[in-house]
């Protein structure tokens, strides 16, 4: 894999009203093959990665801040407006509406230079104003650089949500913002079309 990394695929973010908050890394194309994950914050801030293998959790790890890692069974379903994921303790079965207003925005740049780590640099400081706590670059763990290319967004408009079997509460923002890496999520429950590329050793 030498020292970049792309990930091509979706990120799901969203909140609880009991103050869980999850993002959902679904990537049809990466080194690692197709794969999906889930980052979950806990209402007390405890940081969990739910990962397919072993290798995959040893990667994100070394790239985001968690304080557990956990190598579980995850299917995956994402077939029109419905969204769907089982990762150990995590269960999400979400409704994906309407394009958001920064959607077609972002789907007028064309997708090499929206995915382009030079242009990614650029926009970080306004995306950071259109969507407070969300960065397209910065620096991840080890020195390591990042990029997140967002290329569509759709809002999420409900989802039920439960931990270990018990219901997390109705759908609600993604506040506090999570704290895996450099960057949140939108605050607003969303689904984003996105290239992740890491850079570094």
């Amino acid at each position: 894999m030498g020292n970049g990394w792309s990930f091509d695929g979706h990120i799901a973010g969203l909140g609880t009203e009991s103050g869980l908050r999850a993002v959902l890394g679904l990537w049809q194309r990466s080194p690692f093959g197709p794969f999906a994950d889930a980052m979950v914050e806990l209402p007390s801030g405890r940081r969990i990665l739910l990962a397919p293998t072993a290798e995959i959790g040893a990667f994100i790890a070394s790239v985001y801040n968690f304080d557990e890692t956990r190598v579980v069974d995850l299917a995956v379903s994402h077939y029109g407006p419905r969204l769907g994921i089982d990762a150990g303790p995590l269960s999400v079965r979400a409704d994906v509406g309407a394009r958001t207003r920064l959607g077609s925005v972002v789907r007028l740049v064309p997708r090499p230079l929206a995915v382009h780590p030079r242009w990614l640099r650029a926009v970080s400081p306004l995306a950071s104003r259109i969507s407070p706590g969300a960065r397209t670059a910065g620096t991840a763990r080890g020195g390591r650089r990042e990029y997140y290319g967002v290329t569509d967004l759709h809002h999420i408009t409900a989802a039920r949500v439960s931990w270990d079997g018990t219901d997390a509460g109705a759908l609600a923002a993604v506040r506090p913002a999570v704290s895996f890496g450099f960057s949140s999520v939108p605050a607003a429950p969303s689904l984003a079309r996105v290239r992740t590329t890491v850079t570094g050793s």
